[in-house]
């Protein structure tokens, strides 16, 4: 698929078929994850790989979005800020490491789209939920979650600004 078409196929679904999702298909979404572009290249973000139903389950409550325990596969990501203040100082830890992570994430929506499944962004959680429910560090920042699967729905494409009121020219 043509990127343009891809990105304009792509929608926030909360519905999930019963099937998992094959091997190949989570290798492949987390190879070309891994070439997402990082400040100094650090990839200072962390990601966890979610299939079992205990954690996806505690993950949907730390959320409080229970379809997200639908999802056959969730990823969640997070910002390794140390990672990333080691060559870059605060900036690195208080920005680098949320791009990084934020642009990590947005691969995995894209590339989940190519390879036919689909995904919602989850950002509204409980920071320390997350974080418990995958046993991450606690100097770890939870980024997004993300369920992945095969859709059970096909929500309607969402209306978006007018390019007038979001693109500000200074010809």
């Amino acid at each position: 698929m043509e990127l343009s078409e891809l990105i304009h196929a792509r929608r926030s679904v909360r519905a999930y078929q019963d099937r998992p999702v094959e091997a190949e298909k989570v290798k492949t979404l987390l190879d070309l994850v891994d070439r997402a572009p990082s400040a100094g290249n650090l990839q200072a973000y962390e990601i966890y790989r979610v299939s079992a139903p205990r954690v996806r389950a505690a993950l949907a409550r730390a959320a409080d979005q229970s379809f997200i325990a639908q999802a056959p596969l969730i990823l969640v990501f997070f910002a390794n800020p140390g990672r990333s203040a080691r060559k870059y100082g605060t900036r690195g830890k208080e920005l680098y490491a949320l791009q990084d992570a934020t642009i990590a994430a947005t691969y995995a929506m894209l590339v989940a789209q190519d390879l036919g499944l689909s995904t919602v962004w989850i950002g509204a959680f409980d920071d320390a939920g997350v974080t418990a429910a995958v046993s991450a560090p606690g100097d770890w920042v939870p980024i997004a979650v993300l369920p992945i699967g095969y859709a059970a729905e096909k929500p309607d494409a969402s209306s978006r600004r007018n390019l007038a009121e979001l693109v500000h020219d200074l010809d």
